[in-house]
């Protein structure tokens, strides 16, 4: 199975940068877990939001491939503890999914057509964060999913 964590634009603050290259090389290599940053849309400040959330859309549509399984990450997703995190991975892994896109959307988030081609949402707070600190929070979730599934030391319940 292959787990993308794909976001629009590039992380530019090197403090976030530098801390999500600490967790990367952790997460265990058969996990396949990649990064994804799709460039930002071109003349975005020319476009209302909703134009905006189209093009993006049309972005992520280019790395999603028909059978893969989607989520998003959405204010109003589901939560779930490290924990539960954890096995919904485990889950993933004992299925037949080959790759799993997880998606962050631009500042004004998705566009229909994403939600009507998520397979479900996820939240990691109530809080709202910056894109580019999601981006850290998210990996080091899959780092802790992973030590929690090899019953390493990491993680206290």
């Amino acid at each position: 199975m292959r787990i993308n964590l794909i976001c629009i634009g590039k992380t530019d603050d090197k403090e976030i940068i530098s801390l999500i290259n600490y967790y990367l090389p952790r997460i265990p290599k058969h996990w396949n877990f990649g990064l994804i940053e799709i460039p930002d849309v071109k003349n975005a400040k020319n476009m209302n939001p909703e134009q905006l959330k189209k093009e993006e859309s049309k972005l992520f549509q280019n790395q999603i491939d028909a059978s893969d399984l989607v989520i998003i990450l959405d204010e109003k997703g589901k939560q779930f503890t490290s924990r539960e995190f954890s096995e919904k991975i485990d889950f993933w892994m004992g299925s037949s999914v080959k790759k799993v896109n997880i998606l962050i959307g631009g500042a004004y988030g998705f566009s229909e057509e994403i939600y009507q081609r998520s397979n479900e949402k996820i939240s990691l707070s109530n809080m709202t964060f910056t894109h580019q600190m999601i981006r850290l929070f998210f990996v080091e979730q899959i780092y802790r999913a992973a030590t929690i599934l090899q019953g390493k030391p990491y993680h206290n319940d």
